[in-house]
């Protein structure tokens, strides 16, 4: 007891240290359970002919990228080694370089070409503007893709009209975007959603899936690990989940070894207080 009293800081902050870098740097699945929300997007994807086209939403911005990128990724790789066409867009302006960064390194990764296989139309302002209005013309809300290429000159896009010509919306969101892909487009054009969540707000959706409005869900760093697992590509999901599960995220905390150490000091002054009060 009188070592852990006098257990110098450091020490604590190295061990949670330690426990955030050596599973960051061990890229191996702990056993995983895969749920059925998420074998349902994976089995989706999986029978999807080649030639089909998934429309993937960047709904995330810089302050909560590193789950939805962990999904982000898992979902494009099995995109792309399908041969499943990808059309991206994002509702948060913050969210394109985001979006455009992780495009060009799974497509890197997986020989995809640009205007092809997949292309990033980009942020246009409006949500529900831009949701209902891709409804009727895709063309009409994204006039050019991110870059200002117009979409009449993009090979992909020559056949993608509206929602009648994508088979399936992906939101991977941080908020509740998702709920509005499901408001004003799987209600009002039937389209096929399903979606990717930091965990936080994963449960709110949960009533999605009884009711059949969303097909499938992928639930923070978990969702991502289980995806991997499916597909056999081990990455940044996987990583995440091993991190979260030797420190747990209420460890991470930087006021957790404060807390301790503070603790150990007003043991130390406890102790002293008993010996000069033993002494009187």
């Amino acid at each position: 007891m009188k070592k852990i009293i006098n257990l110098d800081r450091r020490i604590i902050f190295i061990s949670v240290a330690l426990a955030v870098i050596i599973p960051t740097l061990w890229i191996k699945s702990m056993p995983v359970s895969v749920t059925v929300p998420t074998q349902n997007v994976y089995d989706y994807i999986e029978n999807l002919p080649p030639g089909a086209t998934v429309m993937i939403c960047f709904d995330y911005g810089p302050s909560t990228m590193p789950e939805p990128t962990a999904i982000a990724e898992a979902v494009l790789r099995h995109c792309f080694t399908r041969g499943v066409k990808v059309i991206g867009l994002t509702l948060f302006a913050e969210g394109i370089p985001l979006a455009v960064a992780t495009l060009q390194q799974i497509a890197k990764e997986k020989g995809a070409v640009e205007g092809e296989d997949y292309v990033f139309l980009g942020y246009r302002p409006g949500p529900v503007l831009v949701m209902i209005g891709m409804g009727t013309n895709i063309a009409n809300i994204f006039g050019t893709d991110y870059a200002g290429t117009p979409v009449s000159e993009i090979l992909l896009m020559r056949e993608v009209v509206n929602y009648n010509d994508i088979d399936l919306v992906f939101d991977i969101a941080s908020s509740n975007t998702v709920e509005y892909w499901i408001i004003y487009a799987q209600t009002k054009y039937d389209v096929k959603i399903a979606a990717g969540t930091t965990a936080v707000i994963t449960t709110q959706l949960y009533p999605y899936l009884q009711t059949g409005q969303l097909i499938g869900l992928l639930n923070g760093y978990l969702g991502a690990a289980e995806y991997e697992t499916l597909t056999g590509e081990l990455a940044k999901g996987t990583v995440g989940l091993n991190t979260a599960t030797a420190g747990d995220n209420r460890c991470l905390s930087p006021s957790v070894p404060q807390l301790f150490h503070d603790t150990a000091r007003l043991a130390r002054g406890l102790s002293k207080n008993r010996v000069l009060l033993h002494h009187r």
